[in-house]
């Protein structure tokens, strides 16, 4: 059984969607069993991230999915708290080999989005971790998915009517690769 952590920011709820659509896209993978977390501004003490619990249950998992919306081109502070906090494992790469993916939304089609992608992508880094990109080119792809071009990770554009259908499916499809690539991971590694 694979396990798959998706941890996630949301104030109004774009990025929960998408964080939705990866837990089913993963789920419709064989063998894998998600758990979804999302950060409680409420539950940060003196703006750190303070769940232990959280860090803990997402140390047992094969892969973790970061993700948040993009505000002035980075990651929003209560997603960074989080970041901050799993410093405490960085010493001794308790999450090292273990794969990361990343996902986020703006308010414009590109809201530098990609800055608050390649922090998660640092932060995996820092880790030890493997980054999972998105390997579906825009416009060539038959499961009509990154209309936006991000070959990075999931990045989704929210007007007023919420999250593009596309994006939605771009979210999925990470989901599903993300867990494929984990089995295959972990296949290869129990020989």
């Amino acid at each position: 059984m694979i396990k798959l952590g998706i941890i996630y920011f949301s104030a109004t709820g774009a990025t929960e969607t998408l964080a939705q659509q990866i837990e089913q896209g993963a789920l419709a993978v064989d063998d894998v069993e998600v758990m979804r977390f999302r950060i409680d501004k409420k539950k940060l003490v003196d703006g750190r991230f303070v769940e232990q619990d959280v860090l803990t249950q997402l140390g047992t998992c094969d892969a973790i999915i970061f993700g948040s919306p993009t505000y002035m081109g980075g990651v929003a502070s209560q997603f960074k708290a989080f970041a901050d906090a799993t410093s405490e494992l960085w010493c001794e790469q308790l999450w090292a080999n273990k794969l990361a993916a990343g996902f986020t939304c703006g308010s414009a089609p590109n809201g530098d989005q990609s800055g608050a992608l390649h922090y998660m992508f640092t932060l995996a880094c820092q880790q030890g971790m493997l980054w999972v990109s998105i390997d579906a080119a825009h416009g060539y792809t038959k499961q009509n998915v990154n209309r936006l071009g991000s070959q990075l990770g999931v990045v989704a554009h929210v007007n007023g009517e919420g999250v593009h259908e596309t994006d939605k499916s771009t979210a999925n499809y990470l989901g599903q690769r993300v867990a494929v690539l984990a089995k295959k991971f972990n296949e290869s590694e129990s020989r």
